[in-house]
């Protein structure tokens, strides 16, 4: 097959193919392939709602903390970012902003968004972002521009939301019983139950939880058991993943019967602090693991972020609101010595382990080789490039990471991590990255110049092996 254009530009059949090769690969093998998205962060009731968005600010800016932080650096008035100001008014100060993104991939992500599927192939700027959200509303008020049609036109197969472990996931049912071709699954993520820093918060999490699980719990023992009541609760549903997010990895070897006996004082009220609250988060993320390696889930850990370094915004306008960045601790050591322990129980799951800081590339992929197992192909993952590295360059140095220290063959692929349903571009964005670079290779005489065999690899990058890794 050959598939040569000279067309160059951003919205060109070729961005980011540089070669004749890469152009082959990407049309031939990876483009038209399903996407399995295992981790995102779509709210399940707008896709089981199914209901029109109301104007191109809602689908594109509303919590789009990327953008947010663009807008931001540019000087733009918060009223226009997080705060009361009209649809069209933010949209315009977004488009503004844009130009100035040139190199960021927000300038790449933006512009693709805007192609695929609203079929905009020019350059927003203030000068005609009037007639850009004209168009963009217009085709909002469609039905095919319903957020499940929308993932049919991103050839969304499966997906995973990430859920609380009270949730009733009702949306999830209702989903499932509506006939929606699209599989959509329910993640657990029990963050706000096992870790913690302000007492009180935690204390209102727990008794959300008691009501939920129907139990009281007034110990780390109670505790556990709710939370295995709702993996399967989870599980049941559909559940087949537990994500975890850390700034850092804690020490799951303190635990002691002195802490046992303190927490179930802080609990039933008697202690108004916990002393240790990283101890109790080791112990209880390994007790969980094992849960998930009896229900045969995939363990997912995200780990690196510095969270809400804006103490001001964080209480004037909340979390996960763009004031985050990327963190330095070491982690690696204590993630290793939860893994040998539970591996030598055989009790070690699934495991995919992300970093948000890029000099731990090769740490961590060279730790996904220390606990693989007979038959299963890759079973510690260095998962995708994530949040701030989940652009061009971030995505070839944690692929080529993965390359010098494991098998590329074997890697799951590329998520959005995105509350967004235009963020789906991101797995096109991650194809074209990937044939550019297997493609160069080819050129270069560096693996063999053979499209079939290179080929069949894209194909597995971009969805076999996560098809056949979480058994979707």
């Amino acid at each position: 097959m050959t598939h040569a254009t000279k067309n160059k530009e951003i919205f060109g059949e070729s961005f980011l193919l540089e070669s004749s090769k890469a152009e082959n690969l990407y049309f031939g093998y990876a483009k038209d392939m399903p996407v399995i998205d295992y981790h995102n962060h779509l709210e399940p009731d707008v896709i089981s709602g199914n209901r029109n968005f109301r104007s191109p600010t809602a689908i594109w800016l509303d919590g789009d903390h990327y953008k947010w932080r663009a807008m931001r650096n540019f000087g733009i008035e918060e009223k226009f970012i997080s705060g009361n100001a009209g649809d069209e008014e933010k949209f315009r100060k977004w488009a503004e902003t844009v130009p100035y993104t040139l190199r960021n991939p927000l300038f790449h992500w933006s512009h693709l968004e805007l192609k695929n599927p609203f079929g905009i192939t020019e350059y927003l700027s203030g000068n005609n972002s009037g007639a850009i959200y004209a168009k963009m509303d217009e085709a909002l008020q469609s039905d095919t521009f319903r957020p499940q049609q929308l993932l049919q036109q991103f050839s969304v197969e499966a997906l995973c939301t990430t859920d609380d472990p009270a949730d009733s996931l009702e949306f999830h049912q209702t989903l499932k019983k509506s006939g929606c071709t699209i599989g959509v699954f329910p993640a657990f993520r029990p963050d706000a139950y096992i870790a913690f820093t302000d007492a009180e918060a935690y204390r209102k999490n727990i008794r959300k939880l008691e009501k939920t699980a129907g139990t009281g719990i007034r110990s780390a023992s109670d505790l556990l058991e709710a939370l295995q009541s709702r993996i399967s609760y989870f599980h049941d549903h559909g559940a087949r993943i537990s994500d975890h997010g850390f700034e850092f990895f804690p020490d799951t070897t303190r635990w002691n019967g002195t802490l046992d006996h303190e927490f179930r004082e802080f609990l039933n009220g008697d202690r108004a602090l916990f002393s240790d609250p990283e101890a109790l988060t080791g112990h209880l993320l390994k007790e969980l693991c094992k849960m998930y390696a009896a229900k045969g889930w995939v363990q997912q850990f995200h780990i690196g972020a510095t969270r809400n370094n804006n103490s001001g915004m964080l209480h004037r306008i909340g979390a996960n609101t763009g004031y985050d960045a990327i963190g330095e601790s070491y982690f690696a050591q204590r993630m290793s010595v939860m893994f040998d322990a539970l591996n030598a129980e055989d009790r070690l799951a699934k495991s995919v382990i992300y970093t948000l800081n890029p000099t731990l590339n090769e740490v961590l992929a060279t730790m996904a080789g220390n606990f693989n197992e007979e038959g299963i192909r890759g079973k510690i993952q260095f998962g995708a490039a994530w949040w701030f590295l989940d652009q061009l360059d971030g995505m070839e140095k944690q692929m080529n990471a993965v390359s010098n220290l494991g098998l590329i063959s074997t890697f799951i692929g590329m998520l959005t991590d995105s509350r967004s349903f235009l963020s789906f571009s991101r797995h096109e964005y991650f194809r074209r990255l990937l044939c550019n670079m297997f493609g160069s290779e080819m050129e270069r005489g560096l693996i063999p110049d053979d499209e079939k065999w290179v080929g069949r690899t894209i194909q597995d990058i971009c969805y076999h092996n996560t098809k056949n890794y979480f058994g979707f």
